[in-house]
């Protein structure tokens, strides 16, 4: 089997992945047989299973379960029900003061959030400056599960001053975006944010809550942000499934 890339083939790993020496594993021959597969089939085709796939390429049920693993980590395959399906492409989310709604319906999906808890308590010495309190002030800490066409998709941890939003709990509805009732019904508006990003394993709370394999690696965002006068503003935390998530970014020429 051929396993160069073609030319033109952009952001695909170099020769395939396979390293120089030309030895490639049992299972990522498997994988790249797979791959093939998963194109010629379509979003939502099903695969055969576990047992045909190992008869028709004379493997192991186990090498074939390594195989299919790293392409339902990678996003390429979905569980459902009993079987394994072709997945949809991945949603991509801008880097951006842009909300997670905004984001989400640019690509003709249906977002949404399902409240977890909405709490109040003193403010800890070392979250005060990143939402602009003092030390023991109420603050307002709000968990939400992301959603995409009611896909669970992610989970989000908001934390705001109880001065910025004080009657977050009786007006503010939790299965919309928390940036347009600041900026629609408080007349806050958002100037600039710190952000970043890293890879993670969900706890087996986040887990449960996403609805994924606690073995599934997340994309996990940071978000300190400021109004336009530069005053903190909000903390967020947001773990995304990394199976059903990318990210882009706009990058310009500084000075």
């Amino acid at each position: 089997m051929n396993y160069q890339n073609a030319p033109g083939t952009p952001g695909a790993p170099v020769n395939s992945g396979v390293p120089e020496h030309g030895r490639v594993p049992k299972y990522y021959a498997v994988k790249a047989k797979l791959a093939l597969m998963v194109d010629e089939l379509g979003e939502g085709g099903l695969l055969p299973t576990e047992r045909d796939l190992a008869v028709r390429y004379e493997v192991s049920r186990e090498t074939v379960r390594q195989a299919l693993r790293e392409l339902l980590l990678e996003g390429r395959l979905r569980r459902q029900g009993r079987g394994t399906v072709v997945a949809g492409p991945k949603l991509e989310q801008p880097l951006s003061l842009a909300s997670y709604t905004e984001g989400v319906r640019r690509q003709g999906l249906r977002p949404g959030r399902s409240l977890i808890s909405l709490d109040r308590f003193p403010c800890p010495e070392a979250l005060a400056p990143e939402v602009g309190a003092e030390r023991g002030e109420p603050v307002w800490h709000m968990e939400r599960v992301l959603l995409a066409d009611d896909e669970r998709v992610g989970l989000e941890s908001t934390y705001v001053s109880e001065a910025r939003a004080p009657h977050l709990d009786t007006e503010f509805d939790p299965d919309s975006s928390f940036y347009a009732y600041l900026h629609e019904r408080l007349g806050i508006s958002f100037g600039d944010a710190d952000e970043r990003i890293e890879t993670v394993l969900a706890t087996p709370r986040e887990a449960l809550l996403i609805g994924t394999p606690p073995a599934l690696p997340m994309l996990l965002l940071h978000r300190v942000s400021r109004d336009t006068a530069g005053r903190p503003l909000e903390r967020v935390r947001t773990l995304y499934r990394g199976d059903r998530f990318s990210f882009t970014a706009h990058l310009g020429q500084q000075g």
